[in-house]
């Protein structure tokens, strides 16, 4: 290994990081439950974006509240496909971290 990683490259969304957080903020639906018992805050999903683009394995890798995981776990399940990620410049199955934030209007 030399050290040389330039043939290395992350998962990405179509059209960047800003059209990834557009379509999770034009896309959620805050639980009902949750907006009643005022719960906002982070829920940090962990999921395999495949070698073909698809959207694999989800996890949760922080939980705020099983109502905010499972909306979470929803849109992340309900993303257009991404660019692969590539590791010494082969297509291979990575995983992507995604911080979704629920924030409740005023």
């Amino acid at each position: 290994d030399d050290g040389n990683y330039d043939n290395d490259q992350l998962p990405q969304f179509p059209g960047g990081e800003a059209a990834l957080i557009k379509f999770v903020a034009d896309n959620l639906q805050y639980p009902e439950a949750a907006k009643a018992k005022k719960i906002q805050g982070f829920v940090v999903v962990k999921f395999v974006v495949t070698k073909t683009g698809e959207i694999g394995e989800v996890k949760i890798v922080r939980s705020k509240d099983l109502d905010l995981d499972k909306e979470a776990v929803r849109i992340v399940k309900s993303l257009p496909n991404f660019i692969p990620g590539k590791l010494n410049g082969e297509v291979v199955d990575m995983w992507y971290t995604l911080p979704i934030k629920f924030k409740l209007q005023e």
